[in-house]
């Protein structure tokens, strides 16, 4: 490559300007020269003169939708099949020619950086795909919307075959810097597990309960953007990282007890870690419902905090949003959101009670945790007017009265 010198200009659509962008990227995102760079330095370079061209287009988005205060649709989903981001966002950013022409005559030609891109290991099959596509038809078609799943750190596996038998190894798609993420590590948002609730009466004689976690942890959210094709509309993908609430204990490392010192955060971290646990024991059974509880609390906490941040009332919710479930992971969304609303919110049973939501059919199934049971009730089809619940499924949608759900305040 051209040696030269950066610049300030970000989102030129010349060849040259572009090739001078990469180069802004290599000295002031990578620390690296062009003298001695790598070939995934330049792929890092390239990557994030693309997302500049992205971003620009997401400032413009967001700006937009902060003076309208537009309805938001918010997909939930346990998993995305996104597929490599490079030459996506280089064809919905139409820079793909220009890149081309960028790189051509330099040691670093365009198709051999497309083979550097990790595609990210959030999603398995048809599900992820389905959210996936979602997401693009969103974007295209100017669809105000956000996307919540979780940020898997090793994916699902990756396959290799040693003497004719299947070897499952860690995706570690995350093993380098992924340039297509931002990180934003000063937005946490608390989860609690277990423990117990406290009850009271206030002034006017309404029952006020308290839940008491036994355990928290700290969900990080990290945000890739999702650009609609043909438009400037740049929705975004929000993946939520397991964070311990407590890194180390140096007490229990002083003493040499270093497993114990790192224990708390491996348990709380072990959530993020893999998509699809495998549930053949009560440990995996247990860690699946952890990612599921853990991953829609913090994206309703964040649905609530969008919400209020633009100025709505909570008696708006409906008006201004719409949540969609993808199957049944994240069914523990409805619950879940009664629970904010009434305990957090102050509304009566029959405010928050107003869902919607569909299923193929009524349920009650329990899971064995060891000794300890919980009990899953999924409720068929209710109808609201004040929060919408769309949750995906191939059955008829029917409606059913809010008294036919059952809610007991004894635990979380």
């Amino acid at each position: 490559m051209e040696i030269s010198q950066p610049t300030a200009e970000r989102t030129g659509r010349t060849p040259e300007a572009f090739r001078q962008n990469i180069v802004n990227n290599l000295y002031y995102s990578r620390g690296a020269n062009v003298q001695s760079a790598s070939p995934y330095d330049i792929y890092m370079a390239l990557s994030r003169t693309v997302r500049n061209h992205l971003v620009e287009r997401f400032r413009r988005t967001v700006d937009m939708r902060y003076a309208v205060n537009p309805r938001m649709v918010y997909y939930l989903s346990a998993e995305y099949l996104l597929g490599r981001q490079l030459p996506q966002n280089l064809l919905y950013t139409e820079t793909d020619d220009i890149a081309a022409a960028a790189m051509a005559g330099s040691n670093f030609p365009l198709e051999d950086l497309l083979a550097v891109d990790e595609e990210p290991g959030l999603g398995n099959g048809g599900l992820g795909r389905l959210a996936a596509c979602f997401l693009d038809s969103l974007a295209t078609l100017d669809i105000p919307a956000v996307g919540y799943g979780i940020r898997y750190e090793y994916g699902i596996f990756r396959q290799e075959f040693h003497d004719g038998a299947q070897v499952e190894q860690p995706d570690e798609w995350l093993l380098l810097d992924y340039p297509w993420e931002f990180a934003q590590p000063d937005d946490m948002i608390p989860v609690g597990f277990g423990g117990h609730t406290e009850q009271r009466r206030d002034d006017k004689g309404r029952l006020e309960v308290t839940w008491r976690p036994a355990e928290q942890v700290m969900g990080e959210p990290h945000h890739l953007l999702v650009p609609g094709y043909g438009t400037t509309t740049v929705n975004f993908l929000r993946l939520w990282r397991a964070r311990a609430t407590r890194e180390f204990d140096f007490r229990l490392f002083d003493i040499g007890d270093y497993a114990s010192a790192v224990e708390h955060k491996v348990h709380s971290e072990n959530i993020s870690k893999v998509l699809y646990p495998n549930d053949n024991t009560p440990q995996g059974r247990e860690l699946r419902l952890r990612q599921q509880y853990f991953f829609v609390a913090c994206s309703l906490r964040d649905i609530l905090q969008r919400f209020l941040r633009c100025g709505n009332p909570i008696e708006a919710f409906a008006e201004k949003v719409v949540i969609q479930l993808n199957d049944t992971h994240p069914v523990v969304a409805i619950p879940e959101l009664m629970r904010l609303l009434m305990d957090e919110f102050g509304l009566e049973w029959y405010q928050a009670c107003l869902l919607y939501t569909s299923d193929a059919a009524d349920e009650r199934s329990s899971v064995d945790l060891g000794g300890r049971r919980i009990i899953k009730k999924k409720t068929n089809r209710t109808h609201s007017r004040h929060v919408r619940i769309r949750r995906n499924t191939n059955s008829s949608t029917e409606t059913t009265p809010c008294n036919n759900l059952r809610y007991e305040k004894k635990g979380h």
